[in-house]
């Protein structure tokens, strides 16, 4: 017998599942985020790739952008309570990538894990 996947499963894997998404939603875990400091907490992403990655995240009502009128202008990006839905899947994905993944995460991680416990 056949199981045919959920199509709302199908979505959700086209969402999550694209380069540097599932990065940028473990970056905002914590808490709120400017640009910048994304940038800088996700190694190797671009600005130009991250503004596109928000902008879907931000269509399909995981992360939300905060803009604060000060001056200057403050902009945060935040997960949303859908967002913070992920939250449970992604630590499990680190859970399984520390078990099963031989990769030397001192190195690769180096500016994220420093990032996050500024934060």
């Amino acid at each position: 017998m056949v199981e045919h996947l959920c199509p709302k499963y199908q979505r959700a894997i086209d969402i999550i599942g694209k380069r540097w998404t599932g990065l940028i939603l473990r970056a905002l875990l914590p808490g709120p985020r400017r640009f910048g400091e994304l940038t800088e907490t996700v190694e190797g992403l671009s600005g130009r790739m991250l503004s596109e990655r928000l902008k879907e995240l931000e269509l399909a009502g995981i992360v939300e952008r905060r803009v604060y009128p000060e001056t200057p202008v403050r902009i945060e990006y935040a997960l949303t309570s859908k967002g913070l839905g992920l939250q449970r899947a992604i630590e499990e994905i680190q859970h399984w990538a520390e078990e099963w993944d031989d990769v030397d995460c001192r190195r690769s991680a180096r500016g994220m894990l420093s990032a996050i416990a500024e934060h």
